[in-house]
C-alpha cells in the first residue's frame, strides 16, 4: 500500500482544485512545492496591512456559474472591477479601448458611428486575414491607437517586434463602442476578501505539504509514495529537456512602500511608451478598496526567461508549439502520471479556465461532479519525510 493516493506537484489553482476534490472524496494527497509557500502565482504577501499580489495582479473573472459558485462556497469575493489606465508619456487613456479612449485620441469623435468610421479609415492598409499582431491590432483599433497604446507596450512585454508575434495574442483585448470602462465582459468578477491566501488555505485543507522541495530532484522517490502523480510543472523539465527547452517570457518585480495614502488612483496603470522600462505599476490597496495611511506599489518589468527563473508566458510560436507537441506525445504514454495547468499544458490560462480544466480532469479521474462546500475544515499538514 502506498502512503498517498495522489502526489501533487505544484500548488497553483489547478493543483488546488484537484486537491480539494480528491480530499473531499476521501483521497489522501501529498503536495510538493518548490517555493516556500502554497498557491502558485496567486499567493499574496501582507505588507502594511495590504494584500500584495507577489507574482503579479490576479483579478478573478468568469462567466462560468459553476466555477463561480465553487469558489464562493470556499471564500467571499468583493466587488472589484478591473478598469486599468494606459499612460503614454503622461497622456492618460482608458482601457479597454472604448468611447472614452477614442474621444481622448480623436477629440472630434463623440459617437460610436464616428469612432467606427475613424477606425475603418485607419485600417485600410490591412487587407485579408491579419498575418501578425500588428495587422490584427490595426484592424481592431486603427493606426493611432496601435502606435501609442499597443505597439511599444507589446514589444516591451514580448521582447519582439509586433510583426513577429502571432495575431491571436491581441484577441483577448476588448474593444467597445460604449463608455464602459470594465475591462472584462464576464458575468462575475472580484477579489477574494482577505486576499487569495484565504482561498489557498481552503483548497489545500487536509493535504500533507512539502515546501522548498523540487520534485524533479528525487522524482522516483516521490513517485513511489503515491498511487498516481498529478504534475503541474513545466513539461520539458519532467522529461529532462530531452528534446530541448521550451521558451517563456518572465517578469521581475520591484515592490516599494510609499508614505502616502494614494499613489496613482487605480490598481493597474500600463505604461505604453518604449522609454519607460516597466510595463505597469500595480497599487495593491485598490484591489480591496484599502484606506491604509501608506500604500504599496509594484513595478513590473518583462525580462527574457532563463533556466531558474519563473516561467510566466509561453512563447507560442511554431517552433515552440512543435517542441511542446513532442513532449505531449511522451506525456500521453504515462500510465500513473496526470498532467495539467498552465505550465504542463504550455498555455496562457485565465484563472477560471484553469479551474474548468481541473474540473474536466476531476470528472474523468475521480468520476465525480464538483460539489460546493466542504463538510469539514482543517489545516494542511507539513510533512516530514
Amino acid at each position: 500500500m502506498k502512503k498517498y493516493d495522489y502526489v501533487i506537484v505544484g500548488s497553483g489553482l489547478f493543483a488546488g482544485t484537484f486537491a480539494y476534490a480528491a480530499t473531499t472524496n476521501g483521497k489522501k494527497c501529498l503536495v510538493i512545492e518548490k517555493r516556500s509557500n502554497l498557491g502558485g502565482n496567486i499567493y499574496c504577501e501582507k505588507i502594511e496591512g495590504i494584500h500584495v499580489h507577489t507574482y503579479g495582479p490576479h483579478i478573478f473573472h468568469t462567466s462560468n456559474r459553476k466555477v463561480w459558485e465553487f469558489l464562493n462556497a470556499l471564500v467571499s469575493f468583493n466587488r472589484f472591477t478591473n478598469s486599468p489606465i494606459a499612460n503614454y508619456h503622461g497622456e492618460i487613456y482608458n482601457m479597454p479601448f472604448n468611447m472614452n479612449t477614442f474621444n481622448k485620441m480623436w477629440p472630434e469623435v463623440t459617437t460610436p458611428e464616428q469612432a467606427k468610421a475613424k477606425i475603418a479609415e485607419q485600417r485600410k492598409r490591412i487587407t485579408g486575414h491579419p498575418k501578425n499582431l500588428e495587422e490584427q491590432a490595426i484592424s481592431q483599433v486603427g493606426e493611432d491607437i496601435y502606435r501609442k497604446l499597443v505597439k511599444e507596450y507589446t514589444e516591451k512585454q514580448w521582447g519582439r517586434d509586433c510583426k513577429d508575434l502571432p495575431a491571436f495574442i491581441i484577441n483577448r483585448l476588448p474593444v467597445r463602442y460604449s463608455y464602459d470602462n470594465n475591462y472584462f465582459n464576464d458575468m462575475y468578477q472580484g477579489i477574494p476578501i482577505g486576499g487569495y491566501n484565504a482561498l489557498i488555505k481552503e483548497l489545500f485543507a487536509g493535504c500533507d505539504v512539502l515546501l522548498n522541495t523540487d520534485y524533479n530532484d528525487k522524482r522516483e522517490t516521490y513517485n513511489e509514495m503515491g498511487e498516481k502523480v498529478l504534475y503541474t510543472g513545466t513539461l520539458d523539465s519532467f522529461y529532462d529537456y530531452c528534446y530541448g527547452k521550451l521558451e517563456y517570457r518572465s517578469l521581475r518585480f520591484e515592490t516599494e512602500v510609499l508614505e502616502q495614502e494614494n499613489y496613482q488612483g487605480v490598481a493597474v496603470m500600463n505604461f505604453t511608451d518604449r522609454e519607460t522600462p516597466y510595463t505597469r505599476i500595480i497599487e495593491h490597496k485598490h484591489f480591496e478598496f484599502g484606506t491604509q495611511e501608506k500604500t504599496v506599489i509594484t513595478r513590473e518589468y518583462p525580462v527574457k526567461w532563463k533556466e531558474g527563473m519563473e516561467p510566466y508566458y509561453p512563447i507560442n510560436d511554431d517552433k515552440n508549439q512543435e517542441l511542446y507537441h513532442k513532449y505531449q506525445q511522451l506525456a500521453k504514454g504515462e500510465r500513473h502520471v496526470l498532467f495539467g495547468g498552465r505550465l504542463a499544458e504550455y498555455k496562457y490560462y485565465d484563472m477560471d479556465k484553469v479551474i474548468e480544466s481541473a474540473f474536466a480532469l476531476i470528472e474523468k479521474e475521480l468520476n465525480c461532479e464538483m460539489n460546493y462546500g466542504r463538510e469539514y475544515k482543517s489545516q494542511y499538514y507539513y510533512a516530514s519525510l
